[in-house]
């Protein structure tokens, strides 16, 4: 009986999107967090009748002939990138990107990793880092005397110092883009690597062509929507429930057989 193995799939594959379902909600206040989906696929079919072979010496043709499944499986976890929403902190190192990109930063391999996640600091040295203390890409400095920072939404980084009217320009912030985001590796910490899905790395100025556009003070919230993840989860644990009932009908089923005399 096929019913055992079909429902045992079936409810492997709920269970895991119940495991990316409780993901999302626990990243719920996750700066820059973009939620996932589960998405899954019809196993392979037995044909024990293929469509369209013939059926008589006459030339009849099967309309749909018996194909039979052998259930489901997951084919990928999906990243919905869409924007997330604004919150204003105040914070001047608070950076959020209004549109596409993410910020560059180099990790303590030397590699480039890439970030959502604006919620920058300075370090003992003055290098504007993240939370986890890894600088930004291209590296800027932030003078010990500055008394006010600035970052216009095309990314040009000014600093007020002592004794001075005018600004000084520390730098250039550049953020990068690619031709699929969501084949972006994620690595935890709030980074991804780039990887041959996502396509190579495209840096311009914010405000590029194309390009999203720095905002100040500003942090990018999380794009799970509760509503949505709770009506997911309740419809994830309803088909778990149903498949456990099959396999309870087809065990049923089975006992019936073996009580025959």
């Amino acid at each position: 009986m096929r019913a055992l193995s079909i429902a045992a799939s079936g409810m492997q594959a709920q269970q895991m999107n119940v495991d990316v379902i409780s993901h999302n909600i626990a990243n719920m206040n996750t700066t820059g967090y973009k939620r996932q989906r589960a998405e899954f696929e019809d196993m392979l079919y037995q044909n024990v009748e293929r469509p369209g072979s013939t059926s008589s010496s006459n030339g009849t043709v099967l309309p749909m002939g018996i194909q039979l499944g052998a259930g489901v499986r997951a084919s990928a976890v999906g990243r919905i990138t869409e924007q997330g929403g604004m919150s204003q902190t105040g914070n001047a190192y608070d950076l959020a990107i209004d549109g596409r990109g993410y910020l560059q930063v180099t990790l303590p391999s030397g590699q480039i990793a890439y970030t959502r996640a604006g919620n920058l600091a300075v370090n003992a040295d003055g290098q504007i880092v993240t939370a986890d203390g890894y600088p930004i890409e291209p590296n800027i400095t932030v003078p010990q005397e500055a008394t006010a920072i600035q970052v216009s939404r095309d990314g040009i980084v000014e600093a007020t110092l002592t004794g001075q009217t005018a600004p000084q320009q520390l730098g250039q912030l550049e953020i990068a883009t690619f031709v699929n985001p969501a084949g972006l590796e994620a690595i935890g910490d709030n980074l991804y690597l780039e990887t041959p899905a996502s396509g190579a790395a495209n840096t311009a100025t914010p405000g590029s062509p194309g390009y999203g556009t720095l905002m100040q003070g500003y942090l990018e919230l999380s794009n799970v929507n509760a509503v949505e993840e709770i009506s997911s989860l309740i419809v994830a644990q309803r088909a778990y429930e149903m498949n456990a009932r099959v396999i309870t009908a087809a065990d049923e089923m089975l006992q019936t057989t073996t009580q025959v005399r």
